[in-house]
């Protein structure tokens, strides 16, 4: 993608829940919280400041994280009624669906309560979120496992090109149930006996840590002083070899006019699985001496993670500070951020760089 559609983009807010302390305090930047086991669980807010009790309860866990972290967005942003609502999900609100489908089998497919049905669509999330704010405009969500978070980005970057005066509301969000876990932990999906703190070490073996979480942007063209950072670029590549990812690097870079020794930081989704490093490897070596941060120490693995990286990128960019959390993980310091680079595989499949700059 050419930089003439993203002429001009900015993060104005962001918002996420995610397994670390991220939606209302700092704390993530001082303390990284550690995992008892390979699997990674949010550290949810109380929900009552942003969802009305009667709705709350009615609610599954998914629909209450997603509609809390966008009304924060929004909240944090000043904006009441985005122009356009757009997010990306690989799975969508498992937890409905599983107590559907147990449903059908209880009842004998007779008697079904609709709720966890409605509720498990992939869009009920972007649904909530124009009910609870009157938005009737564009609203639109993307399932595309490992893609799904870049293809709303992109559709995002289209909507400001065409409409330049309106914002967006950019998000995604996905859940680890117990039994998603247990199934794809019998596909050796997940590492055993590790945490988010020793996974990436035992790198020469397949499997990773289950993690999970939501992210929320409010994207616009106009710059202010409340501007965190500047959405670039994003690129998507299906089943690249390894010396074809070395050269989508290179294209990708010089169509920002940009080279190796611009990038500040590569936020790399490094999963510790031996069966995917060899891409992560190229990467880093066409990179050079670039500083390089495991973002999945903080969430761990899911279809939609880059969300939690682009949040990341977005406060260090606005903070202009390193946190503590993360110079205790980075390959080398790095002395100031003006651009900062992503990249992130899922399933050794589907590849993307998101490009995030200082505003």
């Amino acid at each position: 993608m050419k930089d003439s559609l993203n002429n001009k983009c900015f993060i104005q807010a962001g918002s996420a829940i995610s397994p670390q302390a991220t939606f209302d305090s700092d704390d993530w930047s001082r303390q990284l919280i550690a995992s008892d086991t390979n699997r990674m669980e949010c550290i949810e807010p109380a929900y009552a400041a942003f969802i009305a009790p009667n709705s709350l309860r009615r609610m599954s866990r998914l629909l209450k994280m997603g509609l809390t972290t966008a009304m924060k967005c929004l909240q944090e942003a000043g904006i009441t009624v985005p122009g356009a609502i757009i997010t990306g999900t690989g799975k969508g609100s498992l937890q409905d669906t599983e107590r559907f489908l147990k449903n059908i089998e209880e009842y004998s497919e007779r008697a079904l309560n609709p709720t966890p049905f409605i509720q498990s669509t992939y869009n009920a999330i972007n649904g909530l979120i124009a009910l609870q704010q009157q938005c009737t405009r564009y609203n639109n969500t993307f399932v595309n496992r490992g893609f799904s978070f870049e293809n709303a980005m992109l559709d995002s970057l289209l909507y400001l090109r065409e409409h330049p005066a309106e914002t967006v509301l950019l998000g995604a969000f996905e859940e680890m149930t117990a039994e998603h876990f247990f199934i794809k932990e019998r596909a050796g999906y997940w590492k055993p006996g590790v945490n988010n703190l020793n996974f990436l070490q035992q790198g020469n073996t397949p499997g990773s840590i289950a993690g999970e979480g939501t992210a929320y942007f409010c994207l616009s063209n106009q710059q202010d002083s409340s501007s965190l950072a500047r959405l670039r670029d994003v690129e998507m590549l299906y089943k690249p070899g390894a010396e074809k990812l070395r050269s989508s690097l290179q294209q990708f870079l010089s169509s920002n006019e940009l080279k190796v020794e611009d990038i500040s930081l590569l936020l790399s989704g490094e999963n510790g699985d031996a069966r995917f490093q060899q891409y992560y490897d190229a990467v880093e070596a066409a990179l050079g001496e670039v500083p390089k941060l495991p973002y999945k120490v903080f969430c761990g693995e899911y279809d939609t993670s880059t969300a939690f990286a682009t949040w990341m990128a977005s406060k260090l960019m606005g903070s202009g500070e390193t946190p503590l959390t993360v110079s205790n993980l980075l390959t080398k310091p790095y002395t100031s951020l003006q651009n900062i680079l992503i990249y992130n595989n899922y399933m050794g499949d589907q590849h993307s760089f998101i490009l995030i700059q200082k505003a």
